[in-house]
């Protein structure tokens, strides 16, 4: 029988795991619900002031007409509306203000809550929860994006959604009450706007999910190059980089394009059904103002009121996607909360012993590793550690050396068997007072980006200066420290890149000695250092193992000759156990001299090699021979040294050559010559900014057309001549349909072209700044602002930054000012009385604007 795939059958996809909409509000408290429900009063508040304004506005428009004839009437009339107007725009600016800003406090609360809770969590789990579920990679991901998600769903979008949705009962409810005729001719124009809206916003989304991939795949170069800078200076790859980074930039470049074509085509494919549909509603309201059957002021108000109630439907779908996003993002966080670890399940909770020896027994332990239960790691494993004693674990690998340190510091807990501490089962012990006793040393020490002092206080927290500086001394690290400029004040960089890895070690020694712990764990401590630098750390820890019992593990057998005990190790059981002298005089019949054995030799060639190589001249020795302290010399301070915080939209000139530049801010001057430096760079798409500029000044001056016609057909639905009352709407319906086509041609010209001059300007400002950045001497990437996520990060940053202020805001400017300039020489033209008045409040529009941005 043959499987579906061989028939050529595709399994669906199952959906992913998510959790209830109600489970997204899992971390509000009795404030919070508050906030919510005021939020949510606001919303819907704030939702029916556009219909309900509407409605007062036809009967103002209404009075216009009935009461041209009787001035104190229509004065009357005026003032009422007038009043109601006053009333709904407080009410707006009341309810819109409590929608806003208790929805943004709520969300703020409980994603902060969420994320305390995430992290904790996470940092509870086991290791085993690690290895087998969640990366670490995903638990940076939940925080900084699944928490986001899950903060917008429940905090602005569903705000939004409770407004747009009280538009759009509200909206239909004013039409079908006032006009139920034209109401139901614009319910059947509306999904069509809808759909248009639907079908190109997702054509948009999934072109920026690709653009987003070929961005990842830029930042990912820059990373790559950055943070193996030395490698890439080492074999001149500087060229090679930038071809890399140019041709992921081509492709985001080329679907960015495609964007343009398809934000263009949005509002213009929007803006052509609106037009259209408006021009359809014009003359359906005609044909009912004419037989009596409404008034203009009814019929101009019931379109847009539905109008406006289908837009709000529609405005309300990009918030059910945030919602079903975040059901998503939140299973993935609250799966790690509720998780339950299977080694330390409360680390607060357990025996202290009220004093500890420090001998260890591992007693017929049996072990596999989650990730891989079918392989056996320990069999039947017995082993007694006696207290203040130093026992070394030697094996090929994979025979379980480290894997006893993990049981030790219980990481795992055995599948069968126990790990006892002065014969008490450490299952029972609090997890967190057993790993306060043991100081473990690994391989390849952890170092976090921050000073030499906070790497070192990570053993203990709150330890005085004086304790600090104990520690260095002991662990052979206060001489190189106080050596450098910055003292322990000095930034070891990312994963310790400025320091070498004797310098690393001997700092990871510090920070396991602050703790002073009773037992220590030397994790091949020693294997991965050159000669002079594992005296150093040996010399460290022989006298840190003074009065300890360690368990040390190594690859160089010379590193434990003076253990008290030797134990060897095969596939996961004990082979040899004794001294090392012992052990050595087994001769050929013994596993530990026979692995001695093979490391002198190949020692023995390792020194004949030095040997050879010794009669080189002294001058070429020296070239490939550095001192430590080379590694530190970029905490001097070059000449040639620049900051990549000047990366930035307003001094963006300065870097681009690579020349050195200045830290302190710009004036207003240098800014301006930057960014007419940045309009020079896009000189070869001046052309395309030409055409750009004439789509967006159309489009500017189309909408102040459209106001203009509706307008002009409210007048004429009064008027008395019904023969030219429908001539007049039929020449405005033509006309509209004129400005809905060109609505659609200049709005895709428009978009298309400066999004052109746009992606054309960040490619190319991009490859200017790596190339820049490339230019710089080793000691630059050595800085702590210098790392190589937060390089990627700046060039992407800026260069967007760049390409909003030179594309997406200049065609901004231009189609608003055009607006403005249109619409107010008309406004001056037809009534220059009330533009004036309108001009007066403009200032405080514009304010309201500001201070919302």
């Amino acid at each position: 029988m043959e499987s579906s795939e061989e028939n050529g059958e595709k399994k669906p996809t199952p959906p992913p795991p998510t959790v209830s909409f109600f489970q997204l509000f899992r971390f509000a408290d009795g404030l919070d619900y508050v906030l919510m429900g005021v939020g949510s009063l606001g919303a819907f508040v704030h939702g029916l002031s556009l219909p309900l304004f509407l409605r007062f506005f036809a009967d103002l428009v209404n009075s216009f007409g009935s009461y041209a004839n009787d001035v104190d009437k229509m004065t009357q009339e005026v003032l009422k509306y007038a009043f109601y107007f006053l009333v709904v725009g407080a009410a707006t600016w009341a309810s819109s203000w409590a929608e806003i800003s208790c929805w943004m406090w709520t969300g703020e609360r409980q994603s902060t809550k969420m994320r305390i809770e995430y992290l904790e969590a996470a940092l509870y789990q086991d290791i085993q929860y690690f290895d087998t579920e969640v990366r670490t990679s995903d638990v940076v991901y939940a925080i900084n994006t699944d928490a986001v998600t899950v903060q917008d769903a429940i905090s602005e979008k569903l705000g939004n959604f409770i407004q747009y949705m009280a538009t759009f009962v509200s909206g239909f409810a004013v039409g079908f009450t006032a006009v139920w005729q034209l109401a139901l001719v614009t319910l059947a124009v509306v999904p069509l706007i809808v759909v248009i809206g639907a079908v190109l916003t997702e054509k948009i989304r999934r072109l920026s999910v690709k653009s987003e991939g070929a961005m990842s795949e830029a930042g990912n170069i820059v990373e790559q190059t950055v943070g193996q800078i030395r490698t890439v200076l080492a074999f001149v790859g500087e060229s090679r980089a930038l071809q890399s980074y140019s041709a992921a930039l081509a492709k985001a470049q080329k679907i960015g394009y495609k964007i343009g074509f398809c934000k263009g085509l949005l509002p213009g494919a929007t803006y052509f059904a609106v037009f259209c549909c408006f021009a359809l509603l014009l003359w359906y309201g005609g044909y009912l103002v004419r037989h009596h059957i409404t008034n203009g002021g009814l019929a101009i108000s019931t379109t847009f009121a539905v109008m406006i109630g289908g837009i709000g439907l529609g405005q309300s779908l990009p918030s059910l996607s945030a919602f079903a996003k975040a059901r998503v993002a939140a299973e993935k966080i609250f799966s790690t909360i509720d998780h339950k670890p299977s080694v330390g399940k409360n680390k607060e909770t357990g025996l202290e012993l009220e004093s500890v020896n420090g001998q260890l027994e591992l007693k017929n332990v049996d072990f596999s590793y989650p990730s891989r239960p079918d392989i056996q790691i320990l069999k039947n494993f017995s082993l007694t550690i006696p207290a203040w004693k130093t026992i070394a674990l030697v094996g090929s690998s994979g025979s379980g050396k480290s894997t006893v340190v993990s049981l030790v510091e219980r990481f795992y807990d055995p599948t069968s068997g126990e790990v006892l501490l002065d014969g008490q089962d450490i299952k029972t012990l609090k997890l967190r007072w057993l790993r306060q006793q043991i100081g473990l040393v690994s391989q390849e020490p952890a170092l976090f980006a921050t000073t030499i002092k906070e790497n070192i206080l990570m053993g203990k927290p709150g330890a005085s200066d004086a304790e600090i500086e104990a520690a260095a001394r002991v662990a052979n690290a206060h001489s190189f420290i106080t050596k450098l400029p910055d003292g322990f004040d000095t930034q070891v960089g990312e994963r310790g890149v400025q320091l070498s890895g004797g310098q690393k070690q001997r700092i990871a020694i510090a920070r396991a000695m602050l703790r002073t712990p009773v037992i220590l764990l030397l994790d091949e401590a020693t294997s991965a250092l050159d000669s002079e630098s594992e005296k150093l750390v040996q010399e460290a820890l022989d006298r840190f193992m003074i009065g300890r019992t360690t368990l040390v593990i190594a690859h160089r057998l010379s590193t434990i000759r003076k253990a008290d005990l030797v134990v060897v190790l095969q596939q996961g059981s004990v082979s040899e156990i004794g001294t090392h002298d012992e052990l050595i005089r087994k001769g050929e019949n013994g596993v530990y001299a026979k692995l001695i054995k093979i490391q002198e030799a190949a020692h023995e060639a390792i020194m004949n090699n030095a040997r050879k190589s010794s009669a080189r001249p002294s001058s070429a020795r020296n070239s490939v021979s550095s001192p430590i302290m080379t590694r530190n010399s970029s905490y001097g301070k070059s000449p040639y040294s620049r900051q990549l915080s000047d990366f930035s939209t307003s001094d963006i000139s300065l870097s681009l050559d690579g020349g050195s530049y200045r830290q302190d801010k710009l004036a207003f001057k240098d800014q301006a010559n930057s960014f007419w430096r940045l309009v020079k760079m896009n000189s070869p798409e001046w052309g395309y900014a030409v055409i750009g500029s004439i789509g967006s000044v159309i489009c500017g001056a189309l909408s102040a057309l459209f106001a203009y016609v509706l307008s002009a057909v409210l007048s004429v639905y009064y008027n008395p001549d019904h023969d030219y009352m429908s001539r007049e709407i039929a020449k405005y319906c033509y006309l509209l349909i004129g400005v809905s086509s060109a609505a659609l041609i200049f709005n895709t010209i428009q978009h298309l072209f400066w999004n052109i001059v746009g992606e054309n300007l960040t490619k190319r400002v991009r490859e200017k700044m790596l190339r820049a950045v490339l230019k710089n001497e080793l000691a630059w990437f050595d800085q702590e602002e210098h790392e190589s996520s937060m390089v990627a990060a700046r060039l992407s940053l800026d260069a967007n930054n760049v390409r909003s202020a030179i594309g997406d805001r200049i065609s901004v400017i231009m189609q608003n000012s055009a607006l403005m300039l249109v619409a107010f020489t008309a406004g001056f033209v037809l009534q220059w009385r009330l533009s004036l008045v309108l001009v007066a409040v403009f200032p405080v529009v514009v304010a309201a604007t500001v201070l919302q941005v």
